[in-house]
């Protein structure tokens, strides 16, 4: 089992956790700006996945996203907390699974903070609508794939591993504890 990875000829494993673990979240999450954000018990038509910006992620690793008080996400996370949210950086690198526990938060301080002009599409009233809410995550653990020198690199190690048909995959992947 899993030959691709103990055919390769460099260390492709590495797990991070604490500082190291919060970087690397800290560095998906900002290119990626948005993900799947994935809760329990789905009431909704979605089944609980749905595509979220990430509007911040704090210097502890958390992370943090505006919603409506009435939204499916927000009656889900009252029921449970636990959620998994799914970044993608590029089209072939930077993937982040990640669990943790969920917060609503109705804090018109941090909700000004976390504003953008651009989410008066959604709360039409602006940053004083009253149906905003903050959702903070706290994440617990996690799992990531990317590659260890950029796309460019990584796609000629693949070029060249397919012509002399040995592998030279550029990836590197582990846990990460939070």
């Amino acid at each position: 089992m899993d030959s691709i990875n103990r055919n390769q000829p460099e260390q492709n494993r590495k797990d991070l956790s604490g500082q190291e673990a919060m970087q690397r979240l800290k560095d998906m999450a900002k290119d990626a700006d948005s993900c799947f954000f994935v809760t329990q018990g789905g009431i909704g038509p979605n089944r609980g996945v749905r595509p979220m910006s990430v509007r911040e992620v704090d210097d502890a690793g958390q992370l943090w996203f505006l919603s409506a008080s009435d939204s499916h996400k927000n009656a889900e996370l009252a029921a449970h907390p636990a959620v998994k949210l799914y970044f993608q950086q590029g089209a072939h690198s930077g993937f982040l699974e990640l669990d943790g526990y969920a917060e609503v938060l109705t804090d018109r301080r941090r909700i000004k903070e976390l504003w953008n002009f651009m989410l008066k599409t959604w709360f039409t009233e602006g940053e004083d609508d009253p149906r905003i809410t903050a959702i903070r995550v706290i994440p617990r653990q996690g799992y990531y794939w990317d590659n260890k020198h950029g796309d460019v690199v990584s796609g000629a190690k693949v070029v060249v591993g397919a012509v002399i048909g040995k592998t030279l995959d550029d990836s590197v992947e582990g846990r990460l504890s939070f």
